[in-house]
């Protein structure tokens, strides 16, 4: 997948990826969507974002997991 508004700059929050080019970083979004907020209530938050921001937020973080192994607890 490629991402065309997910934007990297490191003299922009200090490399960290954003959207579109805005002080919006891709994990802020990320975890609103994980502490139970919609879409909706995300983009009254942050009025410069759009519905496809979102979406290709988790999209990007989707494809980050994918991409890295992440410590976890084993289940017992």
């Amino acid at each position: 997948m490629r991402f065309t508004r997910i934007t990297t700059n490191q003299a922009q929050m200090g490399g960290v990826p954003c959207l579109r080019g805005l002080r919006i970083p891709v994990s802020t979004v990320v975890d609103m969507i994980a502490d139970g907020m919609s879409h909706e209530e995300i983009l009254a938050a942050y009025p410069d974002l759009d519905q496809q921001d979102i979406i290709e937020a988790l999209h990007y973080a989707a494809e980050a997991v994918r991409e890295r192994e992440i410590p976890l607890v084993e289940a017992v």
